[in-house]
C-alpha cells in the first residue's frame, strides 16, 4: 500500500488523527482544558527541571476590577491577586502567616491592602508586611517586617504580567509592548485556551523542530527563516508565497519572544493578524495557554472576514495537534539529533539562560 501523501488535507497525520478526528465545537473546547489521565509521573518524564524565570501572563486586565481579589495557582504555588483602590495590581503568596487561611478565597481589598478572610489581618502587597490587625493593639514583630513573598507586576498588551524568579531576583528585562494591542483600529482579543500537560521548554523547542511540521501538521516543509538570537529574546522572519481565493500573495510570519513567557507572532499577506501567546506554568507538568488574536477591524469585518477567521482556526488546529504530543512527552536530556531536525542543540544552549544554576536537574543544559 502506497504511503499517504502528508500534503493531502484529506489524510490526517497519524500521530494525532485518533484523538482529534471527531472533536468539534464544544467537545473540542472541553478537550483542550480537560485533565489527561494515565500520564507518567513528573520524575518519569524528566520534567523536574524547575521553572524558567521571566515575565508571565496571569490574567486579562479587564477581568480584575478595582476592589476584586482572585486566587491563582502558578509555578506550583498558591497565590492571591488583587487590584487596590489606586488601580494597581498586586500578587503575594496566598497563605496568611497567622493561621494559614488562603487569602485568595474570600479575601477583601481594604484600600490598597489585602485583608485575610479569617481574622482580617491586612497585608501590604508591595512591602510584604502586615500593616493592620483590627482587633489587636500590637502587630507581632515577625510580620511587621517582610513575611510573605511579593511579585513584580506590570500591565501591558491588555494583560497582567507577573515576574517569576525562584530566588526572588528583580526583573532582568521589561515586558515588550505591542502597539496593535492599544490601537483602536484593531479588534478586541479573540481568546482560545488550553491546558497542556507538559513543560514549557518542550513546547518552546517545537518552534525550531523543523521535521515535526510534516508528520504532525501535514505540511510539506517549513523554512526556519532568519533566526535572531538576542540577550533575552529570540525570533525569526519567514517569507512565503501564500495561496488565497484572490491568487498567490507574498506573505511573512514573524515570531518573537522575550524570555520564556512572552511570545508574539505577526502574520502578514493574506490577512494581518497578531497572535499574543500567553503560556504560563501551573505545575512542573502543566502549562496554561491563552492564545489572543487581534486583527485590523477593516479586514476582520470586511469582505475578507472569512479568510481572517480561517487563519485563526488553522493556528489553533496546529496547537491542538501539538498538544496531543506534549501531553505525554518526556524531556530527553541527551536527545539523539539527526540531519534535518533543525537547530535544537543551539536552542537548548540558548534556553539554559532562563534557569537558575542548581534549581532542579541540570538536564536542561544538555545540548545533545
Amino acid at each position: 500500500m502506497a504511503e499517504a501523501d502528508p500534503r493531502d488535507a484529506r489524510t490526517a497525520p497519524v500521530a494525532v488523527w485518533q484523538v482529534l478526528e471527531k472533536l468539534r465545537g464544544q467537545d473540542l473546547i472541553d478537550w483542550r482544558l480537560a485533565p489527561v489521565t494515565g500520564r507518567a509521573s513528573i520524575e518519569e518524564r524528566n520534567l523536574d527541571i524547575g521553572f524558567p524565570f521571566g515575565w508571565y501572563a496571569i490574567e486579562l486586565s479587564a477581568k480584575l476590577a478595582v476592589g476584586e481579589v482572585q486566587p491563582l495557582r502558578y509555578f506550583s504555588r498558591d497565590l492571591a491577586m488583587w487590584r487596590g483602590e489606586d488601580g494597581q495590581v498586586r500578587i503575594v503568596d496566598a497563605y496568611c502567616r497567622h493561621l494559614g487561611a488562603h487569602m485568595g478565597h474570600g479575601g477583601k481589598v481594604h484600600g490598597n491592602l489585602l485583608e485575610c478572610p479569617f481574622h482580617a489581618w491586612r497585608y501590604d502587597g508591595d512591602e510584604g508586611v502586615v500593616k493592620d490587625i483590627p482587633y489587636s493593639r500590637v502587630i507581632p514583630p515577625q510580620v511587621r517586617r517582610k513575611c510573605t513573598t511579593t511579585y513584580p507586576v506590570i500591565e501591558a498588551n491588555r494583560w497582567i504580567w507577573m515576574w517569576y524568579h525562584p530566588d526572588g531576583a528583580a526583573p532582568l528585562w521589561d515586558v515588550e509592548r505591542l502597539p496593535e494591542c492599544s490601537d483602536p483600529d484593531w479588534t478586541e482579543f479573540e481568546v482560545h485556551e488550553w491546558n497542556v500537560f507538559g513543560n514549557i521548554q518542550n513546547m518552546a523547542e517545537n518552534g525550531v523542530d523543523v521535521a515535526h511540521f510534516k508528520y504532525i501538521h501535514g505540511t510539506a516543509n517549513v523554512p526556519l527563516g532568519e533566526l535572531r538570537w538576542g540577550e533575552w529574546g529570540r525570533g525569526a522572519d519567514v517569507k512565503a508565497r501564500m495561496g488565497t481565493p484572490w491568487g498567490e500573495v507574498d506573505g511573512q510570519i514573524s515570531y518573537d519572544t522575550m524570555g520564556p513567557g512572552q511570545s508574539w507572532t505577526r502574520f502578514t499577506g493574506i490577512s494581518e493578524t497578531l497572535l499574543v501567546a500567553c503560556i504560563t506554568p501551573v505545575e512542573l507538568d502543566q502549562c496554561h495557554t491563552r492564545f489572543c488574536f487581534t486583527q485590523p477591524k477593516a479586514q476582520a469585518q470586511g469582505e475578507r472576514a472569512g479568510v481572517a477567521k480561517a487563519i485563526i482556526r488553522d493556528i489553533c488546529k496546529q496547537y491542538d495537534q501539538d498538544k496531543v504530543i506534549w501531553d505525554r512527552q518526556k524531556f530527553e536530556p541527551e536527545p539523539i539529533i539527526c540531519a534535518g531536525d533543525g537547530p535544537i542543540a543551539d536552542f537548548r544552549k540558548y534556553y539554559a539562560r532562563y534557569y537558575v544554576e542548581g534549581q532542579g536537574k541540570p538536564a536542561h543544559l544538555a545540548a545533545g
